[in-house]
């Protein structure tokens, strides 16, 4: 009995030892071909400039798209635009859009409805190439850039190809056949368009330590006879280093072919200085434009103070010269804000003559990686018949995904 027991119990060891676990088969992760996109920005704006009524804007702006997965290195992407005015008592800034108020100051924020980017894009071998509606922007934006600040961005229809090496070296360029401006498609003539034949070059080395070196060529041919003052060729050079204990940026440019009209050359520098202590930021720096050197696709915003009032004259190279002196200082607060505040201020090339004098307040506070908060204040108090004196205050709200 004892015997018939253990050939049992061992038989059904042996037999439970051969059967095979059972296999499971894990499906392979599901592949979401087409990624919806969105970024949606609420803002309120108010602008107070010399001789011109005061305006307030409240506007939506919703840029829904969509992306591809990347297919053997190939993608494509496709966005919308749409900005809607909630309250529109002010100026737009050009005939043919809503609304268009001459005698308000202006917001250059129309109601607008247009493809914003669309392209086929590829990446391999360390190389992107971007072909269709693009977002080009180039270094600090002084001469190329989005215009990401107004609600409908500055675009180009545009062949792009990148490339970025291992040993920190970067190179770009791309040919531009159409500008598709801020004012966006309902703006008359040129200033919703302008058909160009731009080329552009941009380089960074990045392999020193701590030490950034950068070139550009940009030569900028416009084809509309209403622009054919942008036309410019610049050529430029700059470094990031540290030096003496502060973070310094040099930048040298020179421009033929320059403004009004062409026949002027000129030349463009911008040093700064920063340095960090116990979380803030402390930077001078000096910029200086020649009278006729023009940047027609910067983001103007950017550069001379939140008042914008420099900015039809720097891109068409009529300031007289502009040279903007600025010192600024960047600290946290509590919950999590960032407060920036920047003096300017404003002079020729030699400095002797006082254009003015500006102030920049800028509060962030981002809750997430989707969602954020603006309020900026701009202020310029002129003292030169060009510049218009204005003040400018603006709140917002931004969502991406």
């Amino acid at each position: 009995m004892k015997i018939t027991l253990f050939l049992t119990a061992a038989t059904a060891t042996v037999i439970h030892a051969g059967t095979p676990a059972p296999v499971v088969v894990e499906s392979p992760p599901e592949v979401q071909w087409l990624v919806p996109t969105l970024d949606a920005r609420l803002r309120y704006e108010f602008s107070d400039v010399e001789g011109f009524q005061n305006s307030n804007a409240l506007t939506m702006r919703l840029r829904p798209g969509f992306k591809t997965s990347e297919w053997n290195g190939f993608s494509a992407f496709a966005e919308g635009e749409f900005t809607g005015a909630i309250i529109d008592d002010y100026n737009g800034g050009a005939p043919g859009v809503h609304p268009f108020d001459p005698a308000k100051s202006i917001v250059a924020d129309p109601q607008n409805a247009e493809l914003n980017r669309a392209f086929l894009k590829y990446h391999g071998y360390d190389t992107t190439i971007v072909a269709g509606r693009q977002r080009i922007i180039y270094n600090n934006s002084a001469f190329v850039g989005n215009v990401g600040w107004r609600q409908n961005e500055q675009t180009y229809d545009a062949a792009s190809i990148g490339y970025e090496a291992d040993c920190g070296f970067k190179a770009s360029y791309a040919w531009v056949g159409q500008v598709n401006r801020i004012f966006g498609a309902q703006a008359n003539g040129v200033l919703s368009s302008v058909d160009s034949n731009v080329h552009l070059i941009n380089a960074t080395y990045s392999g020193c330590e701590d030490v950034t070196l950068g070139g550009y060529v940009y030569l900028m041919d416009f084809q509309d006879a209403a622009v054919n003052g942008w036309d410019n060729n610049t050529y430029g050079i700059f470094i990031d280093t540290p030096l003496g204990g502060l973070q310094t940026h040099a930048e040298f440019a020179v421009q033929s072919e320059a403004g009004p009209l062409n026949d002027k050359e000129a030349l463009y520098f911008h040093v700064n200085a920063s340095k960090s202590i116990r979380g803030i930021t402390l930077m001078g720096g000096v910029e200086q434009l020649d009278d006729g050197f023009q940047t027609p696709l910067a983001t103007l915003h950017a550069m001379n103070g939140f008042a914008d009032t420099t900015n039809k004259l720097r891109a068409a190279g009529i300031t007289g010269g502009l040279t903007d002196s600025y010192f600024s200082v960047t600290a946290p607060l509590p919950w999590d804000l960032k407060w920036k505040n920047v003096a300017h201020f404003f002079g020729d090339n030699s400095v002797g003559t006082d254009f003015g004098f500006g102030w920049d307040s800028l509060l962030v506070k981002k809750f997430n990686d989707h969602f954020s908060a603006t309020a900026m204040l701009g202020y310029f108090d002129s003292n030169d018949a060009r510049y218009l004196s204005a003040t400018k205050a603006t709140i917002q709200l931004d969502y991406t995904f």
